[in-house]
């Protein structure tokens, strides 16, 4: 994927490796940053501000403000997310499920996410299509746990709903040509065929409605919207707007993102208490001074310290808050093992609370998959 590359890091859809530089993607993906009178237009029209949007944790757009404009004269946007589910879910999974709820809650929005075993069948580190689809029930409950509306959110399993999006998806299909594919994803001599066509049943949800469908999602998703863009007015339907945010670091520190194929990067939804002091308190990276000595001295880095980025890009909400942490860390008042305990405390509390809005969510998937008003009308249309 040549012009997502560099020498210190690649990011792709499928990859992110080494040290991100955010604002070179924003040149080299061509979006725009999210200025402050933006966030402030977003903030009046949602009723109350995002500390992610304050902190520009999302940072990164595509007509933001096409969809606010539509949203104030009265054509509400929709908004679309997604998961592929290759097994279980982790924390840098989970905040952007609880972002787009968010959205939906402050904009009265239809949600729609698809679970993608078809793309997690077809990828290079595959797991068999039962497993796939086993993670996706699993999923499934986690991201109901992040607090949708019933009647306006439709979950689905790509290789269960395919047949009703099928006619759309090669409508999609047909506008991309191989060498658009090939440049934009990277695809090659290797590729199977069936990852070839994925790009085109992944553009189709953002076709759901014919009003803009808005898409929160981390940068690498990026290339998807790309191409949605360049054929959605062909189609009949407005470009899709995007809000792209940073990747939660991994523990171990942050260059690259979190990664479900290494454990120890990453805290899962199902870690107990126990494991995740563990994982923090051994494995996450600190900004701190070799000695406490030193450290009193000299203070930690907050801008490489991972406790300190998990606190400030989702679990500690409060500006106040973060910004004494900040100040007691950096001038060395506050010692690494203690903001690590911070973190500890913050993370378990929101996994214990997460977990029993989980098992409350085994009632009612149903609602969000086939008998909920948005989920019933989606299993009986006709898309076209």
């Amino acid at each position: 994927m040549p012009d997502t590359h560099n020498s210190d890091f690649n990011v792709t859809p499928w990859e992110v490796t080494g040290q991100v530089d955010y604002a070179k993607l924003i040149k080299k993906f061509g979006t725009q940053p999210i200025g402050d009178d933006l966030k402030q237009r977003l903030f009046k029209d949602a009723g109350e501000s995002h500390f992610a949007i304050r902190r520009g944790v999302y940072y990164s757009h595509r007509d933001l403000d096409l969809a606010l404009t539509d949203f104030e004269e009265g054509r509400r946007f929709f908004l679309y997310t997604g998961r592929g589910p290759s097994g279980p879910m982790h924390l840098g999974h989970i905040i952007q499920f609880y972002f787009t709820s968010w959205l939906q809650r402050r904009f009265k929005a239809n949600v729609y996410i698809p679970l993608t075993d078809d793309e997690v069948y077809l990828s290079e580190r595959s797991p068999s299509l039962d497993v796939a689809q086993k993670w996706a029930f699993e999923n499934s409950l986690d991201i109901v746990a992040a607090g949708f509306d019933p009647d306006h959110t439709f979950i689905f399993k790509d290789t269960e709903y395919l047949g009703r999006m099928y006619k759309l998806a090669i409508r999609v299909a047909k506008k991309i040509n191989f060498s658009t594919a090939k440049a934009i994803f990277g695809f090659g001599g290797e590729t199977n065929i069936g990852f070839l066509f994925y790009p085109a049943i992944q553009v189709v949800p953002s076709l759901f409605e014919h009003s803009r469908c808005l898409i929160p999602c981390a940068i690498d998703q990026d290339p998807f919207w790309r191409i949605q863009r360049d054929i959605a007015e062909s189609l009949g339907f407005p470009k899709a707007a995007a809000l792209h945010s940073k990747f939660l670091p991994a523990l171990t520190g942050i260059s690259g993102k979190m990664s479900a194929s290494i454990a120890e990067t990453a805290i899962y939804l199902n870690d107990d208490e126990r494991t995740v002091r563990s994982k923090i308190v051994k494995g996450a990276f600190s900004g701190g001074q070799a000695t406490v000595e030193e450290h009193r001295r000299l203070g930690g880095n907050t801008e490489v310290d991972v406790p300190f980025q998990w606190l400030y890009m989702f679990f500690e909400q409060s500006d106040d808050r973060i910004e004494q942490i900040r100040q007691e860390y950096s001038s060395g008042k506050m010692l690494s093992g203690e903001l690590k305990g911070i973190l500890i405390d913050k993370v378990n509390e929101f996994l214990k609370e997460h977990r029993a809005r989980r098992r409350r969510a085994e009632g009612e998937l149903e609602k969000f998959t086939g008998t909920g008003e948005l989920a019933s009308r989606m299993m009986n249309s006709d898309l076209t």
